[in-house]
């Protein structure tokens, strides 16, 4: 379980080999005036291939990348054998007093959505705690190993590739925080390992399904008599829309996502209009640049085990039961921070039924990629949590984030 340094370069086939792919695309035909309704526009899509082949530089991109500390390390995983597995480790400044905290993405996230929110976790302040911040690829993703075997992209096997990596870092307690897909990791981690090992969560991401009346029947009364708030509103019309209207592709990558994989692996172009769409429509209006969503994308197209793995959570996890309410409620404490234009955005009372809620921020901005559209108001709310007179300060034991003494 050695660890070693890793340090990003795609071989110049690689990009050669990219190149001719997008030079040899067929676009599809567009209705006119279509704009975002059927889905990504093509004169976006056609500008963004114009990029991504003739001015795009991955090699810039890739001394950003390698700026962070990126390390592998083998993870020996029960009935999956052993796995490489990737991540960003950044030790804050502080020294043994500083927070261990686990990061993890989602799809279509990767480990760099880390990158803006690492620098305001790990600084150092008289006044605000500071963290050791691990943020992994998940199996599939980025430059860690993809599963071999069937039934593995569950949120357990996940969980426990998270707590492993955590363990072989010398963080026995920790702290986690996490959105989309990590939000469901994180949740399982909690009762898998929470009390002894996993302190306290963190996520911006909450979708949960109503309460009922055989399973939480206190809830469900209390819903039943509880008038709807003007954020309870927005939040349904919210939900409403990504359910009727963005739904599509969660059905396809939790039903069939092997026939969905031959079109992310092999059209760059494809895989670009798949993610590009989530990128622009799960956001709060955030302003993308075209080198930023082909750096994004390019994490994809170059990861280690292809586009396509990345896939196999929404069809494991699903099989699995592990989505909506069907954890157990610990009372491992739990914050919640709210962005508008989350694609699930549901009331807060409903967040209660499964953990042990002690902070909750709404927000005025924002949506699905919150670490990377509103830095700063995430790693706040984290540190919020976390800081003195904060609802989960000191929770791991002799790190409270602080200077000793202060």
């Amino acid at each position: 379980m050695a660890e070693k340094s890793f340090t990003l370069q795609v071989p110049d086939s690689e990009l050669e080999y990219l190149k001719k792919k997008l030079e040899l695309t067929r676009f599809p035909d567009e209705l006119e005036g279509a704009g975002w309704e059927y889905g990504a526009p093509l004169v976006d899509i056609k500008r963004l291939v114009t990029r991504w082949k003739d001015g795009f530089n991955w090699r810039a991109s890739e001394d950003h990348i390698n700026s962070f500390p990126q390390f592998t390390r083998d993870i020996e995983l029960e009935g999956h054998g052993t796995l490489n597995i990737h991540y960003i480790h950044k030790r804050s400044e502080l020294g043994d007093n500083a927070i261990p905290l686990l990061f993890v993405h989602g799809w279509p996230g990767h480990f760099m959505e880390v990158s803006k929110i690492l620098p305001l976790l790990t600084a150092v302040s008289p006044d605000q705690p500071s963290f050791h911040v691990v943020a992994l690829s998940l199996p599939g993703y980025g430059f860690s190993d993809a599963a071999r075997l069937p039934g593995f992209s569950s949120a357990e096997k996940f969980a426990e590739v998270g707590h492993k990596l955590m363990l072989a870092l010398g963080y026995k307690e920790y702290v986690t925080q996490a959105g989309d897909w990590g939000y469901t990791i994180t949740r399982k981690m909690q009762v898998m390992y929470g009390g002894t090992h996993v302190k306290a969560w963190h996520t911006n991401f909450s979708p949960l399904d109503p309460p009922q009346i055989t399973k939480q029947p206190w809830h469900y009364l209390k819903w039943l008599v509880t008038p709807l708030t003007e954020r309870d509103r927005a939040g349904f019309a919210r939900t409403r829309w990504f359910r009727t209207e963005g739904y599509g592709y969660f059905l396809e990558q939790s039903t069939q996502p092997q026939t969905l994989g031959y079109s992310v692996a092999d059209s760059p172009v494809g895989l670009l209009a798949w993610i590009y769409e989530k990128l622009v429509v799960w956001t709060d209006d955030y302003p993308w640049t075209d080198d930023e969503v082909l750096e994004w994308v390019s994490i994809y197209w170059f990861s280690k085990a292809g586009p396509a793995a990345s896939l196999r959570i929404y069809y494991d996890a699903s099989k699995a039961g592990e989505l909506g309410n069907n954890v157990p409620r610990t009372n491992v404490p739990y914050g919640l921070s709210y962005f508008p234009k989350e694609i699930i955005y549901a009331p807060k009372a409903w967040a209660r039924m499964i953990g042990n809620v002690v902070l909750e921020v709404d927000h005025n901005a924002g949506g699905h990629f919150a670490a990377h559209e509103q830095p700063e108001l995430l790693a706040g709310d984290v540190k919020k949590m976390f800081g003195v007179g904060g609802p989960a300060y000191g929770v791991v034991p002799g790190k409270n984030g602080y200077a000793i003494g202060e």
